[in-house]
């Protein structure tokens, strides 16, 4: 990665950053979708019971990775800076802190899934199915976790193609594992539902061990020899990544939460086949928006890079271009949600029930989607400023105090019903979006400023 001086040439280089991310969080979201996919093939119950278990998963992964998101941002500014000597070390230090995360989190299920699965009103099957898939999954974690802080280490250094390789090889491993574990093939037992969490966390497994593997194959990773040079753990470095990595996986939290916990009231207030069409249409905008996201972390690394390097007017070219571009893509995928939404429900399943209620769901989803791009983007340019405890201020307000308490209201007390969470969710994501925007105002100029004296 370098420092361009045209338009034409940042241009260029933010697509040569964002393509390989694009494709490697689609084929993430490919994983996930596979299992709902599969699972709803099994019954509706399965598809029920997995769209819990994921609801309640996504949060803490989404969160966690938020904090270990840290790391793109402290490699992108050393690197802007030039000071690639500290690289190494950083990316130890989260090594330690991804396994500590991980076991808290393991220990913390352990603990508390029970009883969170008994304030739920589902059907035995349904929560049966929502505990075991959870279980087979929890295999993966520590796995996970150690994956992603070695992801963010290749991103933050630009090479997102090497995160998009070992990923596309995860994906095809996810499929089989599912086919396997799911409907009982290769030998394995026929588990339904629950197999798809056995299934990730083999996956979990193979991502890490091939990231691993090229820490030491690539001769430009290698030489910051991670796993071979190793660093006493420091509370400092830690301190540093958590200042940074805390508010972002709030952030994060805040925003994901808001999708599991509409799923968790769907289950509470509504029945099985309401929980199956929320799942299906929520899987597959979700798949969209992965775009988006892609470019919100492409953002965080040219931004990052950029301000680490004293180019303020760079950084804002950046910003502008990203969440432009995010929301513009989102419109013209909104055109073929409106007329393909039927026939997509019908992927996940055959119950006419199902699909006429999940393609009322993706109309609404149409509107929340292009304010969703619009605040992820916004997010990916403060985080590349550092700037992240505002925008954890501002996501809480959104999500938590906005959104959640007026898509309640609506469902509870208004013939919206179902689809009044839904607009409670597009409530939330507007507010976000307009007060990121306001906030990148304040922390550009300051940063003008600062790079002035």
């Amino acid at each position: 990665m370098e420092h361009v001086e045209s338009q034409k040439d940042k241009v260029q280089l933010f697509l040569r950053i964002l393509w390989p991310i694009m494709v490697t969080q689609v084929s993430l979201y490919a994983m996930n979708m596979v299992d709902t996919l599969m699972s709803g093939r099994v019954g509706t119950d399965d598809l029920a019971g997995v769209a819990i278990g994921s609801s309640l998963w996504m949060p803490v992964f989404t969160g966690i990775n938020g904090i270990l998101l840290a790391v793109t941002t402290i490699v992108a500014q050393l690197m802007g800076s030039g000071r690639k000597d500290r690289i190494s070390e950083a990316v130890t230090q989260s090594v330690y802190l991804a396994m500590v995360l991980a076991v808290l989190v393991v220990v913390l299920g352990f603990f508390a899934l029970d009883h969170i699965m008994t304030f739920m009103n589902l059907t035995p099957e349904v929560i049966h199915i929502s505990f075991h898939y959870l279980i087979g999954l929890s295999f993966g974690i520590v796995p996970l976790f150690l994956a992603s802080v070695l992801r963010n280490f290749f991103d933050g250094q630009g090479f997102t193609r090497i995160t998009m390789i070992i990923t596309v090889i995860a994906v095809p491993f996810n499929v089989l594992l599912n086919y396997g574990f799911i409907f009982g093939n290769f030998g394995l037992p026929a588990l339904g539902g629950i197999g798809a969490g056995y299934a990730t966390a083999a996956t979990y497994w193979i991502i890490f061990f091939v990231s691993v593997a090229m820490t030491f194959k690539v001769p430009v990773l290698r030489r910051y020899q991670v796993f071979v040079k190793w660093f006493r753990p420091s509370w400092k470095a830690w301190k540093e990544q958590l200042s940074i990595g805390v508010p972002i996986g709030l952030s994060i939290f805040f925003e994901s939460s808001i999708f599991a916990v509409v799923t968790l009231l769907m289950g509470m207030m509504f029945t099985t086949v309401t929980i199956a069409a929320h799942q299906i249409a929520l899987s597959f905008t979700s798949l969209i928006f992965m775009i988006p996201l892609s470019i919100s972390m492409a953002l965080t690394i040219v931004v990052g890079f950029s301000v680490g390097g004293r180019r303020i007017q760079a950084a804002k070219q950046y910003g502008r271009l990203g969440v432009l571009g995010g929301i513009g893509i989102l419109a013209v995928g909104a055109v073929f949600l409106y007329f393909f939404r039927e026939q997509i429900a019908y992927l996940y399943t055959t119950d006419r029930d199902v699909v006429l209620m999940a393609g009322q769901f993706i109309i609404i989803a149409i509107i929340f989607q292009l304010s969703d791009a619009a605040q992820s983007g916004l997010q990916g340019v403060l985080r590349g400023y550092k700037d992240v405890k505002v925008p954890f201020i501002t996501a809480f307000t959104s999500y938590w105090l906005i959104g959640i308490p007026a898509g309640y209201s609506l469902a509870a007390f208004s013939p919206l019903g179902p689809f009044g969470l839904w607009v409670g969710i597009t409530l939330g994501l507007t507010c976000a979006a307009i007060g990121f925007f306001v906030r990148l105002q304040i922390v550009q100029r300051r940063a003008e400023l600062a790079a002035d004296n």
